[in-house]
């Protein structure tokens, strides 16, 4: 979903750089519960190898700690069994930033964001990534949260997952929710689900992988929160009518040199209206995007990831009075990996349609290094030739350098 920009992108810059921040996925409480290092998983975090796949997949509940077990005395259902270790982490950003829209004195956040977890194992076949982040003011509200009931049937893998994020039950990087910049940074509207919905909606869906490598999911929401329209009208009134159905289907292949390959497609149908009360009909939105990623191991313990994505948006805009306008969005990314240690990434994001006014164009180049693997810095460039249709020094001049210390507990 898209929302609607002004007639400045200094102004919509200027916002960003108020909210940046970045979704957390490899939280120190999951390296606990399995007795593994963050890189059994993890390139360099948030992106998954196949084994952190299928941890989540498999519901979170991998566990090399001691747990508690407790029988039931009064029949042969199963008693208490819980980590003896709590499944508690935190996460703390710190950011700064600069471009000509700030100058002459760049912004930094202390907080950028800090967050509380409660990531692992709840009991046999059932774990949970839950997120609360401070909010402006000091109080903690739900952020990003999947709880998910898995098992296995030979080769097959099926589950059931409750969210409140399209796309954060994705377990691939070429998705919004954990897709580049992994750090925030460059202002580029995400279409589908990745604005508006996340932490306003819950959604209830099940899913399976089988054995050749093919994943199907079907979740449906339903609002929880008002939320703004994506297309504009009157802000924060705004929810789903009934239940929005997402789709994802992808294809995995794992190679004997240890390279993986996806391909695959993911959608939603959305319709949107005003619970305020100060509008007439709906907004509809209709999102397909396919995507891609492909990982290349290379000598000496290095990598290299790439991850695509196109989506194409078909609105109808009657509550929004907006017409019918179709956006479109291409992502690309590239990243090198030194071991589980640094990283450099370039990154181009591209949006047209609405007669030029979604049009916005930009290259992002990041490095991350990774003195310990619970602790990244990252200095990263974005370079704007176009911007809410704007082109020339209204475009570059919202070139931005962020800095940020990304600290996990």
């Amino acid at each position: 979903m898209n929302y609607k920009r002004g007639s400045l992108a200094s102004i919509f810059l200027s916002l960003s750089l108020l909210l940046i921040s970045a979704n957390a996925h490899a939280v120190p409480s999951f390296a606990r519960q399995t007795g593994l290092a963050c890189s059994s998983c993890h390139t360099i975090f948030p992106e998954l190898k196949p084994f952190g796949r299928t941890f989540k997949l498999n519901g979170y509940t991998l566990t090399g700690i001691t747990t508690q077990v407790k029988s039931s005395p009064t029949s042969s259902a199963s008693g208490l069994k819980v980590n003896q270790t709590p499944p508690l982490s935190a996460m703390l950003q710190i950011n700064g930033a600069s471009s000509n829209v700030n100058t002459p004195n760049p912004q930094f956040n202390l907080p950028a964001e800090f967050s509380l977890f409660f990531a692992g194992e709840i009991s046999p076949k059932m774990g949970s990534f839950i997120q609360l982040t401070m909010e402006q003011g000091g109080s903690f509200e739900m952020d990003n949260t999947d709880i998910r009931f898995a098992d296995n049937s030979g080769q097959t893998t099926y589950g059931v997952t409750v969210n409140n994020n399209p796309t954060v039950q994705d377990v691939w990087n070429s998705t919004p929710a954990w897709g580049y910049p992994w750090t925030g940074g460059a202002s580029l509207t995400q279409p589908l689900v990745a604005d508006g919905l996340g932490q306003n909606v819950m959604g209830l869906g099940g899913y399976t992988r089988l054995g050749n490598g093919l994943y199907a999911e079907l979740t449906l929401y339903q609002s929880t929160n008002d939320f703004d329209a994506p297309a504009g009208g009157a802000p924060g009134t705004a929810r789903i009518q009934g239940s929005t159905p997402y789709a994802r289907v992808a294809w995995e292949k794992g190679f004997a040199n240890g390279d993986d390959m996806m391909v695959g497609a993911y959608g939603m149908q959305s319709t949107i209206y005003d619970n305020g009360g100060g509008a007439l009909g709906t907004d509809k939105y209709n999102d397909i995007a396919v995507d891609t990623q492909y990982e290349h191991q290379l000598n000496g313990g290095n990598s290299f990831s790439a991850h695509a994505a196109y989506t194409s948006e078909k609105q109808d805009l009657v509550m929004s009075g907006g017409g019918s306008p179709t956006l479109n969005a291409l992502r690309i990314d590239g990243t090198y990996h030194w071991g589980s240690r640094s990283e450099f990434t370039l990154g181009y994001a591209n949006n047209a349609g609405n007669g030029g006014a979604y049009d916005d164009e930009a290259i992002t180049a990041q490095y991350s290094y990774l003195p310990w693997q619970n602790t990244k810095f990252t200095a990263q460039y974005t370079d704007y030739t176009k911007l809410g249709g704007l082109t020339g020094s209204a475009a570059s001049d919202n070139n931005t350098f962020l800095v940020q210390a990304w600290l996990m507990w």
